[in-house]
């Protein structure tokens, strides 16, 4: 890696694992650059995204409003979906090295998760939603760590970050169109939410029918070694000290970031209409997908620690926003800067994963960063159900700084600890 001679904090870097031809970086080479797997990919997840997103917009205020349950619960429903999602991934992604196969565990994966979409307008309870979103997230829990590591196996080197990127921003369009059809179906059905969640379930299968039959997986690697069992001692210490770095940045970041459902939520506190209410995720979103393949591009030129740095800045903006600010106003400016922190954020540890794993070991990898992130993330969002219950939206918010504050001093002790040599 090239260092400037003013020692200064970004640094231009040549990242990768040696496989593929080293390719320039501009945003418009790399998209013409990206193989066709990349962009497929990223569609899968864009259509993928618009379902869950037409649900999830809207299953905060469903809970509390029509079902009675508590923040807390909400908290507590949020954190255990996202846990069950990540610790399905330790085991698919260790799966998919052992076989050297990852698209069929993706596939899987999807397909889990589009069977369930129909559970939604069906359920009759918070028990029988509980059950729905766990099943659900289960699926984004088998795909997640193949899915990634294929993206690793088909990018090419030097373009890693613009890949990640690539397939965030697809992801966070979807995220964006799916409260936006949400909004259009709250006003034609007259606030029925059953009838969103029906017409949730057809963008799922298609999802799940583009990567069955439009992904094709690469040969594998005929000098790479076989993985063995990645989930011994053994596997853990050769993914190496950066990697183990890079996860513990992981989870200090998580815990600063609860779940977006307290965007929702703080939507509806300052009187926000409930047809409205998923707006909330639309703008974030969109910043979200404007600023995520940029900042992957960027990435791959300079070093990814001061884009991560700049990514926390903007999340402590957004909380002392959305804790200080109860107003209309401070709430679009609490979540313009929370979108812009996960567009500077998401891709970019996931590009850290895979410079830093071998590519053996990528799906393990993938796997236990989703585990160790995704337990940070259940602490998280019942610790800020929690606050919210006794001290309010503030409460939660500030706490939410607080920890952005810390993940950042700690991020700036850590420096260019996080980036590998060229391999």
């Amino acid at each position: 890696m090239d260092k400037p001679a003013n020692g200064g904090f970004f640094v231009v870097s040549r990242q990768g694992t040696g496989e593929g031809e080293d390719v320039t970086t501009t945003p418009n080479a790399a998209r013409r650059a990206l193989p066709r797997g990349i962009w497929v990919l990223g569609f899968v997840s864009m259509l993928m995204d618009i379902s869950s997103e037409m649900i999830h917009a809207l299953l905060p205020v469903y809970l509390v409003t029509v079902l009675g349950a508590s923040t807390l619960t909400v908290g507590f429903i949020e954190g255990i979906a996202e846990a069950t999602a990540s610790i399905t991934k330790i085991f698919s992604g260790a799966l998919s090295d052992w076989l050297g196969k990852r698209k069929l565990l993706a596939a899987l994966g999807y397909g889990l998760a589009a069977f369930t979409k129909p559970l939604f307008p069906l359920a009759p309870s918070i028990g029988w939603l509980v059950a729905a979103r766990f099943i659900d997230r289960v699926g984004k829990g088998i795909r997640g760590a193949p899915r990634d590591a294929l993206i690793a196996d088909i990018a090419p080197r030097g373009l890693r970050g613009a890949s990640f990127g690539l397939r965030q921003s697809l992801d966070t369009i979807g995220a964006f169109v799916g409260p936006l059809v949400a909004i259009g179906m709250m006003w034609w059905t007259a606030d029925n939410f059953a009838a969103v969640f029906w017409v949730a379930v057809l963008p799922a299968f298609l999802s799940f029918g583009l990567i069955a039959f439009a992904v094709s997986e690469p040969d594998p690697d005929p000098g790479r070694e076989p993985a063995g069992n990645p989930l011994n001692l053994a596997a853990m210490r050769q993914l190496g000290a950066v990697y183990w770095r890079v996860v513990a940045v992981g989870i200090v970041f998580t815990l600063a970031r609860f779940s977006e459902a307290f965007l929702i939520l703080r939507a509806q506190n300052i009187g926000l209409n409930v047809m409205w209410v998923p707006a909330v995720l639309v703008l974030m979103n969109v910043v979200y997908a404007l600023s995520a393949y940029p900042a992957g591009v960027l990435s791959d030129r300079i070093n990814r620690t001061g884009l991560l740095a700049l990514g926390l800045v903007f999340l402590a903006g957004a909380d002392l926003a959305l804790a200080l600010l109860p107003s209309l106003g401070g709430l679009a400016l609490g979540v313009v800067l929370w979108g812009l922190h996960m567009g500077l954020t998401q891709g970019l540890l996931s590009a850290l994963v895979a410079d830093a794993a071998p590519p053996s070991l990528r799906g393990t990898a993938f796997g236990y960063f989703n585990l160790f992130t995704g337990l940070a993330l259940l602490a998280a969002s019942v610790i800020a159900g929690a606050l919210w219950d006794a001290y309010g939206p503030a409460g939660t918010f500030l706490a939410g700084l607080g920890f952005a504050l810390i993940a950042l001093v700690g991020l700036l002790a850590v420096g260019n600890g996080l980036a590998v040599e060229d391999k």
